[in-house]
This record gives C-alpha cells, sequence and structure tokens, in this order.
C-alpha cells in the first residue's frame, strides 16, 4: 500500500476502534438469521436481513450502553504496557546482571543511549493504546447529543468518557509533551497530526475532569466504573503536576498547588486508609506450602479507582479490536523478577512459586529504603526465605565438591536473603556453599544482581522475589490472575497533599506537610509513631549508617516524599512520572538506577520520550520530533 494512502496510526485507530463492537454485533445477528433459514431454493436469494449500522445502534440507549462499555476493556492493556513508566527509573531496572560479573547488555530504558529513540517498540505501543482509548472515549462524546435515553444516566456516561480520555491526554502530555489532541470522533482517513501546545492539552484535561466531576456519581451503577472520586484524584495529581510547570510550558502557577491540596483534601475526607498495608492486596503466605487463597482484597474502601480483570460484566472480556491482546488477566503477580524456580527441593514449573520474568527489577537501593524491622510494607513486597517443596537426598551444597552432601526436607529453607541492616558478616553466618556453617544460601544486599545463583547450588537466585501483588493458585505460565489493579488510591492523595504543600498550598485539613506525609507511614508500621530508620545513603549497598524517614517539619523535602512514594506505590503506575514532574529524573536514576552508574547516557531530552518515528512517517505535514532525538 503506498504510503500516500496509509491512514495515520492514531487516525486509524480513532475511527475502527470506535466501530469494531459494532460489527461484532451485525454479524451475529446475520449469523442467527442466516442459519434460522432453511434450505430452500430461495437460499442464495439477496434479503436484507438487517439495517444495523453504528450510525442507528449507536442511537440506540443499548448501543451506545455498549460504547461506553467499549472503553474499559483497553485499560487492560495501557496498564500491562508498564515499561516506560517503571523501568529506567531509580528503583525499577529492565533486567538484572548490573554487577561486573554479569554481561548481560543493558536495556536502552536504563542507559538511555542512542537505542532509545523514535523506532523504540514500547513508545509505539503505548502512544498507539492511549490513542485508541481517546478515539472510543471521542465517539461516545461526538455520538451522545443523537443519543435517545434518560440525559441524566447520558450525561454520567459521556462524563465516564471525558474522565478517560483526560488520563489518557495526561499520560500522553507527560511522555512527549506537544502531542496532537483530536477531540471529536475520526470518520474519515487522515494524516494531519498537528502537535498542541502542552499548555492547551493541560487546559483540555482539566476542562474535561472539572465537567466530569459535576456530572459523576459518588458511587458507580457497576462497581469499576469511574466515580465522582476518581475525577477528583485525577484533578489533584494534574494540578500537581501543572504546578511544577515543566519547561515553563503547561501554563502552571502556584495557584495550582492549592488546587491540588483541596482536590487532595476531598479524597481524604471521602476515602478511608485500609488498615493495613497488606490488606489491599491478596491475602497469601510466604512460605507456598502454608499458602492459601484468601481474599483479593481489590474493594478495599481506599482505592478509588482500579482497571477490572474480575467477572463482571462490564469488563470481562479482553478487546477484540486487538488481534494480539496481552491483557487476558493481570500479569502482575509473575513480571518483577526474582524466582524460587531454581531453589533447591524445587519441582520443577509449580504454580507454588510460579514462573518469574524479569521485566521490572528492583534496584538494590530500594530495599535499603526500608526499615525491615518497623515498616510491614518489606515483609509484604519482599520473599525473604525461599523453601523446598520437596526432600532432596544427598543434596550438593557445593557443587564442585562431591564430599559435602545433605539431606534436605520438604518446607527447610534453601535460601535467606538477610535484611540490609543486619548482613552476615562472618563465615559462621553464610551458607555451606560458600565455606559457612547453615545449611541454605545466605545473600547480602551487596550481592544482589551477582552470579550468585550460579555459585551456589542452592539456586538461590539474585534479588528476592518482588510479592506485592502475589495471588496464589495461578497455574504456572501465562497464567492471568483476577485481582482488580489499583490505578488511584488514597494513600497517594495524602502525599499528593504534603507535596503540594512543599510547593507552597496553605490550609490544609490535617495541617502540615509532615502531617500528611506521616499518615503513611504510620499506617505501614508495626506500632504508630514508631520511628523507622532507612540507609542514610541507599546507593552505598554496604554502609549501615541510618536515618529516619518520620518527617518533621525540619526535614521533609521532595526527595524524602519520593522515597516514601517508593515505599507505597512500588510497582504501581507512576515512578517516571514522579521524577520528570519533580525534575528528579537525571539525578536519581544515576544515584540509584545500577545500570546508569555504569554507563548512563541521561541527558535533559530524557525528560520528553521521542515521537514514535512511525507516526511521524505517516503524517502530513510531518510532524516535528521532539528534541535531541
Amino acid at each position: 500500500m503506498s504510503k500516500s494512502k496509509r491512514l495515520s496510526t492514531y487516525s486509524w485507530s480513532f475511527r475502527m476502534k470506535s466501530k469494531h463492537r459494532l460489527r461484532s454485533v451485525a454479524f451475529g445477528l446475520f449469523g442467527l438469521c442466516l442459519f434460522s433459514t432453511g434450505c430452500g431454493d430461495d437460499f442464495l436469494v439477496e434479503k436484507p436481513v438487517s439495517t444495523l449500522t453504528t450510525d442507528v445502534y449507536y442511537k440506540t440507549e443499548t448501543g451506545f450502553e455498549d460504547l461506553v462499555k467499549s472503553c474499559y476493556p483497553l485499560l487492560r492493556n495501557i496498564y500491562q504496557t508498564r515499561a516506560l513508566v517503571l523501568n529506567g527509573t531509580d528503583i525499577f531496572s529492565s533486567g538484572t546482571g548490573w554487577s561486573a560479573s554479569q554481561k548481560v547488555d543493558p536495556d536502552a530504558l536504563d542507559v538511555y543511549d542512542t537505542r532509545l529513540n523514535g523506532a523504540n517498540g514500547e513508545l509505539l505501543a503505548l502512544w498507539r493504546l492511549l490513542y485508541a482509548e481517546i478515539g472510543r472515549a471521542n465517539t461516545v462524546i461526538s455520538r451522545a447529543p443523537d443519543v435517545a435515553m434518560d440525559e441524566s444516566r447520558k450525561n454520567i456516561r459521556t462524563a465516564e468518557a471525558r474522565f478517560l480520555r483526560a488520563l489518557c491526554y495526561f499520560y500522553l502530555v507527560q511522555q512527549w509533551g506537544d502531542v496532537p489532541m483530536p477531540l471529536v470522533e475520526t470518520t474519515t482517513a487522515s494524516k494531519e497530526a498537528n502537535r498542541a501546545p502542552s499548555k492547551d492539552v493541560y487546559k483540555q484535561i482539566i476542562d474535561d475532569l472539572t465537567q466530569s466531576e459535576t456530572r459523576l456519581p459518588v458511587t458507580a451503577s457497576d462497581y469499576g466504573r469511574v466515580t465522582k472520586g476518581a475525577a477528583r484524584f485525577l484533578l489533584s495529581r494534574v494540578y500537581l503536576t501543572r504546578g511544577w510547570n515543566f519547561n515553563n510550558a503547561l501554563g502552571g502557577s502556584d495557584a495550582d498547588f492549592q488546587k491540588a491540596l483541596e482536590y487532595a483534601d476531598m479524597i481524604i475526607e471521602s476515602y478511608p486508609l485500609a488498615a493495613r498495608y497488606k490488606d489491599l492486596f491478596p491475602t497469601r503466605s510466604e512460605n507456598p506450602l502454608t499458602q492459601y487463597t484468601g481474599a483479593q482484597n481489590d474493594k478495599n474502601p481506599e482505592i478509588i479507582f482500579s482497571v477490572q480483570y474480575n467477572s463482571d460484566v462490564l469488563t470481562n472480556k479482553t478487546d477484540p479490536a486487538f488481534p494480539v491482546d496481552i491483557a487476558g488477566g493481570n500479569n502482575l503477580h509473575s513480571i518483577f523478577g526474582g524466582g524460587g524456580e531454581g531453589f533447591a527441593g524445587s519441582v520443577g514449573r509449580t504454580s507454588d512459586y510460579n514462573r518469574y520474568q524479569s521485566h521490572h527489577i528492583v534496584t538494590p537501593a530500594v530495599y535499603r529504603m526500608f526499615d525491615p524491622d518497623l515498616d510491614t510494607r518489606y515483609d509484604h513486597n519482599f520473599v525473604e526465605v525461599g523453601y523446598a517443596l520437596s526432600n532432596v537426598s544427598n543434596f550438593l551444597p557445593v557443587r564442585l565438591n562431591p564430599n559435602n552432601k545433605i539431606n534436605i526436607i520438604k518446607g527447610d529453607t534453601v535460601c535467606y536473603f538477610r535484611p540490609w541492616n543486619n548482613p552476615a558478616t562472618t563465615l559462621d553466618e553464610r551458607g555451606l556453599d560458600i565455606g559457612g556453617k547453615m545449611r541454605y544460601a545466605v545473600i547480602n544486599v551487596d550481592e544482589y544482581g551477582g552470579a550468585y545463583s550460579r555459585l551456589s547450588g542452592y539456586g538461590a537466585g539474585d534479588h528476592p522475589m518482588m510479592w506485592k501483588f502475589w495471588q496464589p493458585g495461578i497455574a504456572y505460565g501465562d497464567s492471568y490472575g483476577t485481582f482488580n489493579e489499583a490505578i488511584f488510591r488514597s494513600a497517594e492523595a495524602y502525599l499528593i497533599a504534603a507535596e503540594a504543600i512543599l510547593k507552597g498550598a496553605g490550609n490544609g485539613k490535617l495541617g502540615t506537610a509532615e502531617a500528611y506525609y506521616n499518615k503513611v507511614v504510620d499506617r505501614a508500621l508495626k506500632e504508630v509513631g514508631g520511628n523507622p530508620k532507612c540507609a542514610a545513603q541507599p546507593d552505598n549497598l554496604t554502609s549501615l549508617e541510618v536515618t529516619s524517614y518520620r518527617a518533621t517539619a525540619a526535614n521533609i523535602s521532595i526527595d524524602m516524599i519520593l522515597d516514601e512514594r517508593a515505599r507505597e506505590l512500588m510497582g504501581e503506575y507512576s515512578r517516571w512520572f514522579d521524577l520528570k514532574r519533580t525534575g528528579k529524573l537525571i539525578e536519581r536514576v544515576n544515584k540509584y538506577n545500577p545500570w546508569a552508574q555504569k554507563s548512563s547516557e541521561i541527558g535533559d531530552r530524557h525528560y520528553l520520550r521521542p515521537i514514535p518515528q512511525s507516526e511521524i512517517d505517516l503524517s502530513f505535514p510531518t510532524m516535528s520530533q521532539n528534541e535531541g532525538y
């Protein structure tokens, strides 16, 4: 097909995705009529069996409801496209092997080299998904005036679409800056892709969210739909981001911080914190032999908005508009690296530990940001102990010493990752595999990411499993979970409020910035009011110097808030945006990402992503590329 006849990607998404549901319905009705006819002589006579078209169906109440529902499943695909949000930050890297003993090539998202360009597949994937969702939302908004249904409910449905459009534009403008901003349904082919200034995109986002807030209900008619609280939460995050006014291009001012605080206070009043951090995630045991399937905890009152993976009729199918749909279910249980599959006594491929894919690897510094003794999030997020899943006779802890055999009993500890503040310092505290006395491998934080698993007979792994989202009972491999993924929860609203106050906002309902911050810390501690200690130098993996992360008026800072966001929100869809918003991306990536410490080329240009080259090639007039790419 010639270039002149091809549609730009985002235009194709707008036009085609808005019609896929109708085609499914139309084809289904046609098939029903076809098979209900006999096999008489008139079988091949043309008879109109349906006059159903988008113009007809979407004007009906049922059709319009289906159109709005079609906006929700695509969120699964968007939020499983996580690399640009998590990797290449201070708390996640793209792969293991950052020690000198490893020879794995670093990923472009970690070292920000010339491979991070407009041809990068992650960039194109997220761009296309966000514009596809915008296309569906635009179709809802454009078609709404002609729909015959109760006006109040129609206004709510339109408000849902405005929220989803605002959400996608918010992600786009943060990643790429000036972006094309179509606001109506695309019904014809077009190569036009004019980039709207960032300040205009923010203005539109706020306009959409403000309209949504006035029309959305406090409680949704179907769990998982957008609510008034979701609009208010997103307004708080948008105002906070615009207030920082990246490159003086967002149209922001100090007044935005005040608005961010006001909306955060609304959320805090309406969505109480869960009693315990772990109450927000599936119930499980760290020892898979005593593991049980308990509550999923994905409908906690703290959760404001989440991507649905349950059997609710709103979103219980994957999206037929995308032939290769990665979002068959929630994959959070299997993508954060670490793993127990090779532990001594493991029984091959088993759901007890499941397969771990090293898509997002926690950087060593992150473990040192927690107090392992006082902060319950440390125990919940990381698997510190690995257990044998079966008996092993004549096991060799040292592969090169055939005379040093032991027997392992099912349930025995085979691997122990020592907390950073209590490392093993003597041989007596280490495992038999390296000449110690312990009948299991013992690994210190400064050894994470090395070749330990190849030296230890225990199959100890390179780092602890990140089990924050672990859902037990999922079959090994590509099977998916049903846990709904929280996108907004009120713990973040406390941290937004603290940040806004540091930037000049006043009259917060809880008072000072440290009052908001400490609410989140206290919920995580074993005892409210405790004094948790993290490493004073998280990047110096051998230093045992500590500092408190309880906030006071004297010590609270943006870096302190970013550390707390790392502890509370790690793995949730926010980290790159946090670093970009606060202007801390370069500093913290160079300081904490081990790949960057080896060979980073990160610079100011990386505060914006390159526009996908295929989108530039398809546009006319040619869309400009971001500076430096």
